[in-house]
């Protein structure tokens, strides 16, 4: 094992890049929060602002995956669907199985420019989770309860806002509402058969409201929805925890694009046409399964150096205060300083701790294992 590679399995370079990471963060939020007061004199630039405060937290974690793991992401896909990337804004769909298949997602993103300006449907309780919740509010991230009736207007109002968004962004679904497991998977199967549609074997049945709702709302202004797979080389199954020990992952990504105009506008049979889509990806997974590679050609956009740039700044402007501090404080002597700063350490350990349990599969909400038998 070489010096870096063993670096990077160390607690305490976990620990400082989780330090950069909170506190760059709590930064980025007091500044966001400041410009609230641009709102109402130039919308526009405060959310132009705000996507580039947001690219500063979120690329840390893409450098993670590019640069700290050397995780490669290649795509399968035409020429003229990558040569639209991150020129429209569009809807995606992606598959819902990994703990880090956002930020396979977010890596395409900022590869392609778009990542301050990436916009999801996200579950309501991470609107309250510090750094990841916060962020997303000032960038008018559409949350939900995962409950149609409360959500509806909720969900419609906060569409409608980004119609005029003055960046190109891409708009991630879930369609299945919560991530991949055998008992979810189980109780979704059931839950097709009693309603007639075809099973599938690799994903849930989708949620159609919110990809409907999407499609109405967002028709005008999105020129295309792209339906992405993905899978991971050698059957593995990445975690957040394997990318900071420096674990070097192969991701494959099928994107298909297609054109808001071939969506149909009636919303059952936009709903149907969903299903059908999902039917596709079963059928990709299986083939990726047998034969380990999706169709398509195969592009490997090149990672750009701006998250490596912009972690290695906030590591300067955070860790020699940190360093010099620490140094101050078991020079000193004194057993309470040095109790109350081991103190500091613990509590930051465990907030960085807790983080990442946000994208432990294990750890996931339980929605689905009862919703889904709410609507049998």
């Amino acid at each position: 094992m070489g010096f870096i590679a063993f670096l990077k399995t160390q607690f305490i370079v976990h620990l400082l890049i989780g330090f950069v990471f909170v506190v760059s963060g709590l930064i980025i939020n007091f500044i966001q929060l400041c410009t609230l007061v641009l709102w109402p004199i130039n919308k526009q630039f405060y959310r132009r602002v705000n996507c580039r405060l947001a690219y500063s937290l979120w690329s840390q974690l893409v450098m993670l995956l590019e640069w700290w793991s050397g995780t490669e992401c290649t795509l399968f896909s035409d020429e003229a669907t990558v040569n639209t990337f991150g020129k429209e804004h569009v809807i995606i769909i992606l598959n819902h199985n990994f703990e880090i298949d956002f930020l396979c997602g977010w890596t395409m993103t900022e590869r392609f420019g778009v990542l301050g300006s990436s916009k999801v449907l996200a579950k309501r309780e991470l609107l309250y989770v510090p750094l990841i919740g916060w962020t997303w509010y000032f960038l008018e991230i559409v949350f939900c309860k995962r409950k149609w009736e409360e959500d509806r207007d909720t969900v419609i109002e906060g569409l409608k806002r980004l119609a005029d968004y003055p960046e190109y962004m891409w708009f991630l679904l879930y369609c299945e509402g919560t991530r991949f497991t055998e008992t979810k998977h189980r109780i979704s199967m059931e839950v097709a058969e009693s309603k007639g549609l075809p099973k599938l074997k690799y994903h849930l049945l989708p949620r159609t409201k919110g990809f409907t709702t999407a499609v109405q709302c967002l028709r005008g202004t999105v020129s295309a929805v792209y339906d992405v797979t993905l899978n991971f080389r050698g059957n593995k199954n990445p975690s957040l925890l394997g990318i900071l020990y420096g674990k070097k992952y192969e991701a494959d990504m099928c994107v298909r694009r297609f054109p808001l105009e071939d969506i149909p506008q009636d919303e059952k049979e936009a709903a149907n046409w969903l299903h059908k889509l999902y039917q596709e990806k079963d059928a990709l997974q299986e083939m990726y399964n047998q034969e380990g590679i999706f169709p398509g050609q195969q592009f490997k956009p090149r990672r750009r150096p701006w998250t490596l740039l912009n972690f290695l700044f906030w590591a300067t402007v955070l860790l020699s205060p940190l360093f010099t501090f620490g140094f101050g404080v078991f020079a000193s002597g004194s057993p309470l300083l040095i109790l109350a700063f081991l103190g500091f350490v613990g509590a930051a350990s465990f907030g960085v701790r807790r983080l990442i349990g946000v994208t432990e599969i294990e750890k996931g909400s339980s929605y689905g294992n009862q919703e889904f038998k709410k609507k049998k």
